[in-house]
């Protein structure tokens, strides 16, 4: 989506912030929503990135955030004067389901390059990965009634923290502190793992 106007600001008029710009997208405002592009996008992209780890996916996943934005402006959430965290929270949910689709075709591919006559991953891999994940499903075992319930709707159920926080009766700082906690627990785990492999 290209967008080639901006809001200006004259000299002595304070640049719009978020929520007037968002306003004005709501209205269909184009060159308030490229304002709001332009002082987002990077952050975005790299959101992406870091959920998806390719940087040509990273960059559609920042595409299907805009245009999801542009779509549905009239549920974006201001935080604290911001679009951002609506926008960061939706490039990770972007990006994880980009990123189950770079899995699902590296497994094609690589099922396809053992039909032919391709190498299979090292049997040691699959043994690590393997006990990796057991860990991991041994500690998510451990806890407590809620932290596993965040772990199970925002890891493996892809919820944003706005969905969780919402199907918990909690708020969302809630959602995200028990997930912090909950991913340095897993963290600790998995060092701990290493350091006895």
């Amino acid at each position: 989506m290209s967008l080639t106007t901006t809001v200006e600001a004259g000299p002595d008029e304070p640049v719009p912030d978020d929520r007037a710009l968002l306003q004005r997208t709501r209205l269909g405002d184009r060159a308030a929503f490229g304002t709001l592009y332009d002082r987002h996008v990077r952050a975005v992209y790299w959101q992406a990135l870091s959920v998806v780890g390719d940087a040509v996916a990273a960059e559609d996943v920042t595409q299907d955030v805009f245009i999801t934005f542009w779509e549905r402006a009239r549920a974006v959430r201001v935080v604290d004067t911001s679009v951002l965290p609506w926008l960061l929270v939706t490039a990770r949910f972007h990006g994880l389901n980009a990123g189950r689709r770079l899995q699902r075709d590296r497994l094609r591919s690589t099922t396809l390059d053992d039909d032919l006559g391709g190498h299979a991953d090292p049997v040691d891999e699959a043994v690590l990965r393997g006990e990796v994940q057991a860990e991991i499903d041994k500690a998510v075992a451990t806890l407590s009634g809620p932290d596993r319930r965040v772990y199970e709707l925002c890891v493996d159920g892809d919820h944003s923290y706005e969905s969780a926080a919402r199907e918990l009766g909690v708020s969302h700082a809630s959602v995200r502190n028990r997930l912090s906690r909950v991913r340095s627990r897993l963290r600790a785990d998995l060092h701990a793992l290493r350091e006895t492999s």
